[in-house]
C-alpha cells in the first residue's frame, strides 16, 4: 500500500510540475520591453536603385552596351568574344560566350527576337533560340513564343526540358524581352555529394514564370536531369544558329 501511495504521489507531483512549467511558458516574459526586440547592427550597406532598366550601383555590369571586354568565347580555346556589337546590344554571331567566371545570384537579362531570316528554319525550336546558361549548364529557355506550337518545357521562361513556365509572358517579335532571374547555386560536399540543389526565380516582362523552383539537375538535350558536381562555373549565352539580340546585362550577388 505504502508503494502504491508514493507512487500516486510522484505521479501527481510531476503532473504538477509539468503543468506549471507549461503555464510558464504560456505567458509571456513580464521584463520584456519593445527595444528588447530592437538592434541597429550591422548596419545595412547604402545601394542606388537604377534608373528604369539601370543597374543599382552594387552590380557587376557584363554588358554596357559599348563592346563586349567582359566576355569570351566559351570552350577550352577561349578567345575575345565574336558576337556583333550595334546599336546598343549585341548579337548572337558565332560560338557560346560568357564572362569571367563569377557565381551569381540575381541576373537580369534583355533580348530581343529579330524578325525571321527568309529561308532559314524559323520555326519551332529555330523560332528566335538562344538560352541563358547558368553557370554554364542550366538553362533558361530563350525562344520566340509568339504563336509557337513548341513543347511547353522548351518555351521561353522555362527551365529547358525540366519545367515549363506558369505562363507564356512573351510579348511579340522582335520587341524587347526583359528578364529578371534569381539564382541559388547548388552545393557540393567533398566528395562530391549533393548536400543542396539550385533553385531559380524567374521574372519575365514582369510576371514571374519559375517560382522557386528546385532543379532536379543539368539540361540535357536528351535524357533525365542530373546532377554531377563543379565549382564556380560562368554564365554563358547560347548560339543556337538564331539571331538574337541582348543587351543591359549585370549581376548582384545577394
Amino acid at each position: 500500500m505504502k508503494k502504491m501511495i508514493v507512487l500516486i504521489s510522484l505521479l501527481c507531483g510531476a503532473f504538477f510540475m509539468s503543468a506549471q512549467q507549461s503555464n510558464q511558458q504560456q505567458r509571456p516574459p513580464e521584463r520584456w520591453k519593445p527595444e528588447s526586440t530592437e538592434w541597429y547592427y550591422p548596419v545595412p550597406p547604402k545601394v542606388k536603385p537604377g534608373v528604369g532598366t539601370g543597374a543599382p550601383s552594387d552590380a557587376i555590369i557584363l554588358f554596357d552596351g559599348k563592346d563586349l571586354s567582359m566576355w569570351e568565347s566559351a570552350g577550352k580555346d577561349g578567345g575575345p568574344a565574336k558576337w556583333t556589337v550595334k546599336d546598343g546590344a549585341m548579337i548572337v554571331a558565332s560560338g557560346t560566350i560568357d564572362p569571367d567566371k563569377r557565381l551569381f545570384w540575381r541576373l537580369p537579362v534583355t533580348y530581343r527576337v529579330q524578325d525571321p531570316t527568309p529561308g532559314k528554319d524559323n520555326t519551332l525550336q529555330m523560332k528566335g533560340n538562344s538560352g541563358i546558361m547558368l553557370q554554364s549548364r542550366y538553362e533558361v529557355q530563350v525562344l520566340d513564343c509568339e504563336d509557337n506550337p513548341t513543347y511547353v518545357n522548351g518555351w521561353v521562361g522555362s527551365i529547358y526540358k525540366q519545367s515549363a513556365p506558369l505562363v507564356n509572358a512573351f510579348t511579340k517579335t522582335n520587341e524587347w524581352q526583359v528578364y529578371d532571374i534569381y539564382w541559388k547555386a547548388p552545393r557540393f560536399g567533398t566528395n562530391d555529394e549533393l548536400e543542396s540543389p539550385a533553385m531559380i526565380t524567374v521574372v519575365l516582362n514582369g510576371i514571374v514564370v519559375q517560382n522557386n523552383y528546385v532543379l532536379k539537375g543539368t539540361t540535357p538535350y536528351t535524357g533525365l536531369p542530373k546532377y554531377v558536381a563543379h565549382g564556380r562555373l560562368p554564365l554563358s549565352l547560347q548560339d543556337h544558329g538564331v539571331e538574337v539580340a541582348f543587351r543591359n546585362i549585370w549581376i548582384r550577388n545577394l
